[in-house]
């Protein structure tokens, strides 16, 4: 593999973790509308299987939203912005 095809891996990969990022902030903001929106429907059914108050239902969504939040940035986002901190390195040295 030369090095033009190598960076054109790269930047496909990074293309591919920002798509990656941008999707988990979409289901983010779908998890937030529907928690803020639809959320005693869903805590109706919730604590029909599980013994929660709206208290821990809440607690539990706001620590999903957290948990999914930090690993997008740290699974998608890092690696996005590392590919493309080489990738301008290189092209500014060439």
């Amino acid at each position: 593999m030369n090095m033009d095809e190598q960076d054109n891996l790269l930047d496909r990969v990074a293309g591919i973790f920002l798509r990656c990022f941008l999707l988990c902030y979409a289901l983010l903001l779908l998890w937030f509308v529907l928690f803020l929106f639809a959320g005693n429907w869903a805590y109706s059914i919730q604590a029909g299987w599980f013994e929660l108050s709206r208290h821990d239902f809440a607690l539990v969504n706001y620590w999903g939203i957290a948990f999914t939040k930090i690993c997008a940035i740290i699974f998608f986002l890092f690696p996005y912005l590392s590919i493309k901190l080489v990738l301008r390195k290189k092209r500014k040295n060439t």
